[in-house]
């Protein structure tokens, strides 16, 4: 005899499992560090809430169809070199979904969003400013959102093509971020953060410097190359123990999928 019940309570543990498998099969620890290869939307809801929110959201301004990724002009030769670098990839196409943005902020009692000034965000009277020091086409400075408390602060950290302070490396990703920008950023922090999430999280620069810094991480990140990346650099900032306090022993806790899914918020 056909049971209803039965029958949508097998099709729901079939999915549940599903969505499981998947989710574990996204997900790399490494040190204190979660890292999840998929989709923002995807992961976003299985995580609880952490302590801190600190990202670089797509800007959707288009950077790597206008030439201008690195400091590079927009003539077509440039153009055609940034297509044999990065590909056809259009990674700063669009901004990130209004909904998707609040479910993330939603997680973290405390926010750093780079590039804040193109999302809708609430007034905030502590923006942080980060000072190229650049002489090319690019913008002198950029901007993050913040909802802490307090007066906008500036950093000068050189990012200006092959100068670039304390010769950081530059190359992971097409809009890497420098490490000691990213410490910068989580150390005006509250001084009792222990997690930070960034769920675009490009090379990892976010979560190096907070590894750098003795914090957890948790990171997300759609593209598979550079998820690879991210999971390198991570592992080397490790490696590096001395460049950082030993970092807690507890990991992220991650909410169960049916328990996600049976919530009623």
């Amino acid at each position: 005899m056909y049971d209803a019940a039965d029958n949508s309570s097998k099709s729901y543990e079939v999915a549940i499992s599903s969505l499981r498998e998947r989710l574990e099969k996204s997900k790399v620890v490494i040190g204190d560090c979660t890292l999840y290869c998929e989709e923002a939307e995807f992961i976003v809801p299985t995580l609880a809430k952490v302590d801190a929110l600190v990202t670089d959201p797509p800007y959707g301004i288009d950077i790597a169809s206008n030439g201008s990724v690195h400091g590079g002009t927009s003539s077509p030769k440039w153009r055609k070199a940034q297509k044999v670098e990065y590909g056809e990839q259009r990674w700063d196409a669009e901004t990130v979904a209004p909904d998707l943005i609040d479910a993330i902020r939603a997680k973290s009692k405390w926010q750093v969003i780079f590039g804040g000034n193109y999302y809708a965000l609430p007034p905030a009277s502590c923006w942080f400013v980060w000072d190229k020091e650049t002489n090319g086409n690019l913008a002198d400075c950029e901007l993050a959102w913040t909802n802490l408390p307090g007066a906008v602060r500036r950093l000068r950290y050189l990012w200006n093509g092959f100068a670039r302070a304390h010769n950081e490396p530059r190359g992971d990703h097409p809009t890497q971020k420098p490490v000691g920008v990213m410490k910068w950023c989580i150390e005006h922090l509250p001084a009792d953060v222990e997690t930070i999430l960034d769920p675009f999280m490009g090379s990892g620069t976010t979560l190096v410097a907070a590894v750098k810094l003795g914090k957890r991480g948790i990171g997300i990140e759609k593209d598979p190359k550079y998820f690879e990346i991210a999971c390198r650099r991570i592992e080397q900032a490790y490696a590096q123990g001395d460049l950082f306090v030993s970092p807690p022993s507890e990991k992220p806790k991650q909410l169960d999928l049916e328990e996600t899914l049976s919530s009623p918020n």
